[in-house]
This record gives structure tokens, C-alpha cells and sequence, in this order.
């Protein structure tokens, strides 16, 4: 029979609550979790331990299920509980109920930070087939629209509530660890050199000579890694809002940044960015808009007026480079970034690949006044990768350079339709 085995260990709860120092408050809690969740309480036990050394004792106990049982251990002195949810499925699959029960009782104890866990149990009922191993894990799933979504099979889930956002670090088998920021994939250890070659190099292998960039967003340090490889590169400024992602990339990231946190070359702004670029006197060769989705809290920065300030901060010959969402799933959004950086920018090149771990084809732009991303030739960009001896790229090439702007039919026919508008000067 196989069965689903949960485990979540919730940190900073309310410390001097009733659900961590009260037994029989604990045994209500869990009782009407196990009744709303649709599973069988066959009988519970709960201990309450005396108080030690001035900290007040915790709880420890047991729900028995006539699907397996639901374990509760609370630690008040430091503000954590663990949690253990197992069911079998042997009548029936219970792995649903099993999540909402453990669900339910996190909610009342309103952490700050979980981490689940999970294992399928293997099939150990008579016959049981012995050279089959069971499929383990969870889904981690993103909506790209209402009415279409994709996922990546999780192994642990560790959860940061931010002053700005939801925060996750996924375990999973596919590319390693993953960031999730509000319930939307940011980058993973195994593939983000799709997204952050493809969001760097095409604007520096075009300019002549980068060496100053700034990065709005970007603190997993990807993109700011990827732009220190060119040689001319003398400053890049990652002007990140939530400090949380900084040290989670430092910490659980190093495969995605590889140490650029530690490079003297970079300095991090910690704050709101498009306030700093708002009041800077600083000029940049490259911005770059490495930020979460446009239809995200970070929506603002894709304003017109976001826009207007990014291009203030080029310097002659500097590109403004983002991301637009997806043509397939986003038409309409990407046609309106598209159609806003015209009325703004001389030369917008719009240009897609396929992201991995978004689960699309994805599209981005180089946007200015003088550089256009698509008048170097393959022999010019083998031979400027020869000069600035760019290591260790895996997606970007002299030959995927133009490929990457040779839009398929329906993107091409997205841009087409956002307007041609000559370039507005700004002071």
C-alpha cells in the first residue's frame, strides 16, 4: 500500500500562544483540522512538559488516524513546531486530504518560515512488487494564464514570508534548487544560463565596450555574474529591493551567481531602485530590468514613466534591456512593453528563446537610441568573444546572436502591430 509521509518544520510562531503552550487547545486545533480535511480520528494522546529554567515546557502529541496518525511537537522558547502528516492509500488516495490537514495546521500557527517535506511510502502490501520504486515528491506549480499551468516535481520546500513577498527555495530533481518569488519560478541552479546569458550578452557583445551596468532586481546575482565576465566592465549596481533574496542566493545559490557577491567590481544597493534611479546623477552603458513578471507587484517598474527614468540613466550609446513575459501566454502585454519602448527608444529589437524553467517561449528587448543589438555580424561577434575571452557560456554563441532575433511568425506579428513611433527626447 502506498502512502503519503508530510513533514513541515514551521520557525518563528507566536511563542506564548495557545497553540504552543496549551495541550488541550493544541487537541482542538488538530481535531477540527482532521474533521475539515475528511479523515477518521480513532483517539489522540497529548503531553504538556513542565516548565525548565524559566521557559515555559511545550507539547508534544498524537492524532491516530484510521489512515495512519498526525504528530505535533512545539518548542515555545524559540518560537518552532514540527509537524508529521502520514497516510496510507490503500482504499483509497488520501494524499489529498493528507495536504489540507497539514495545511490547516500551519495556518493557525502562522509562521514566518517552513520548510516541508515529503516521501511516498513504498507499496508494502502482500505481492507487492519489489523492483518498482515509488514516485517521490511534490508539485510546485505556476499559472501562466487561467486556464494554463505547468510545474516541476519538489523534494522540500523551504518558505520565507519577506517584508515584500512570498519567498521559496524548492528542492528538485529536474535543475536542483529553485527560487520562487510569490508563487512564480525566478531561476534554479540547472538551467539559468538560459535566461541570464540570453538577458545579458546580446546588448554587451553589441556595445563596443560596456563598463558600467546597473541591474534592477537581480539579486540572485545571475545576471551581475554574467556581465563581469566582459573585461571592460569596470561597476555593475544591483539596486535590489528585498535584501531576503540577496541572502538566500548567498547562501543556497552559489551555482546561479558563483561568488559575484564577493567581487569588488560589484556594489549592491539595497532599497528601492526606481527611486535611486529617479535621483541618480550616475550614467550607465547597460540597464538592465532584471525584475519579477510584469503582471507581478512589480508591474509599476514597467510603466511608462519606470521607462522614461530607465533611459535617463544611459549613457551615450547605452541599451535598456528586460524581459517582456511570454508571446504565447502574455500577447497583449508584451505588444504594449513593446509598443511603450518605441515611443520612447529610436531602435527596439525584440528578440526569444525558450526558458526552461518558465515553461515557455520567452521574449525580451534591447531598446536605445544608437545601438542596435542586430547590426553585429557572426564573424564581428566571434571575433569580440575571441578578444574579451568570455568563459564558461553554455547557451550564448556567435550563432545563436542572430537566431535569437529571428522571431517566429506570431511574435514577429505582435510587434508589428505595437506602433513605430519616433523616438521623445528626455531631459
Amino acid at each position: 500500500m502506498h502512502g503519503l509521509h508530510l513533514t513541515a518544520d514551521l520557525y518563528q510562531c507566536q511563542g506564548n500562544g495557545p497553540h504552543m503552550l496549551d495541550a488541550d487547545a493544541i487537541a482542538a486545533l488538530c481535531r477540527a483540522q482532521t474533521e475539515m480535511a475528511g479523515l477518521t480520528l480513532v483517539e489522540d494522546r497529548w503531553v504538556k512538559f513542565p516548565d525548565y529554567q524559566g521557559q515555559p515546557g511545550g507539547v508534544t502529541g498524537t492524532v491516530l488516524l484510521a489512515e495512519s496518525h498526525l504528530a505535533i511537537h512545539t518548542w515555545p522558547e524559540t518560537g518552532c513546531v514540527t509537524v508529521d502528516v502520514y497516510v496510507c492509500n490503500f482504499s483509497a488516495d488520501n494524499s489529498g486530504k493528507a495536504r489540507a490537514l497539514m495545511e490547516g495546521v500551519i495556518a493557525a500557527y502562522a509562521p514566518g518560515r517552513v520548510v516541508r517535506q515529503q516521501l511516498m511510502r513504498g507499496d508494502i502490501g502482500p505481492g507487492a512488487r519489489q523492483d518498482t520504486a515509488p514516485d517521490q515528491g511534490d508539485w510546485a506549480l505556476e499559472a501562466l494564464t487561467p486556464h494554463a499551468r505547468f510545474g516541476w516535481r519538489t523534494t522540500r520546500r523551504e518558505q520565507l514570508s519577506t517584508p515584500h513577498q512570498q519567498m521559496e527555495l524548492l528542492h528538485t530533481p529536474q535543475f536542483g534548487k529553485v527560487l520562487r518569488l510569490d508563487g512564480r519560478f525566478m531561476t534554479s541552479e540547472g538551467e539559468e544560463f538560459f535566461y541570464h546569458e540570453a538577458l545579458v550578452h546580446p546588448a554587451a557583445m553589441a556595445h563596443p565596450a560596456p563598463r558600467k551596468a546597473l541591474i534592477l532586481g537581480g539579486g540572485d546575482g545571475g545576471a551581475a555574474e554574467e556581465l563581469l565576465k566582459h573585461p571592460s566592465m569596470e561597476q555593475v549596481v544591483v539596486a535590489e529591493l528585498d535584501e531576503a533574496v540577496v541572502q538566500a542566493a548567498r547562501t543556497h545559490l552559489r551555482q546561479v551567481h558563483r561568488g559575484v557577491f564577493d567581487d569588488p567590481r560589484l556594489q549592491l544597493r539595497i532599497g528601492d531602485g526606481m527611486v535611486m534611479v529617479e535621483h541618480t546623477e550616475e550614467r550607465f552603458d547597460l540597464a538592465l530590468m532584471d525584475l519579477t513578471d510584469p503582471d507581478t507587484p512589480a508591474s509599476a517598474l514597467y510603466s511608462d514613466v519606470a521607462l522614461a527614468r530607465m533611459k535617463r540613466v544611459l549613457a551615450p550609446g547605452g541599451a535598456l534591456v528586460l524581459h517582456l513575459g511570454s508571446p504565447v501566454f502574455h500577447g497583449a502585454q508584451v505588444a504594449g512593453l513593446v509598443a511603450s519602448l518605441r515611443q520612447r527608444f529610436a531602435i527596439v529589437r525584440c528578440y526569444g528563446l525558450y526558458i526552461p524553467l518558465y515553461g515557455a517561449y520567452w521574449g525580451l528587448a534591447v531598446a536605445s537610441d544608437t545601438l542596435d543589438a542586430m547590426a553585429p555580424t557572426p564573424a564581428q561577434l566571434r571575433q569580440r568573444l575571441a578578444d574579451r575571452r568570455l568563459p564558461d557560456l553554455r547557451y550564448y554563441n556567435a550563432e545563436v546572436h542572430p537566431a535569437l532575433f529571428a522571431l517566429p511568425g506570431y511574435f514577429r506579428d505582435l510587434v508589428r502591430a505595437a506602433p513605430q513611433v519616433r523616438a521623445i527626447r528626455w531631459a
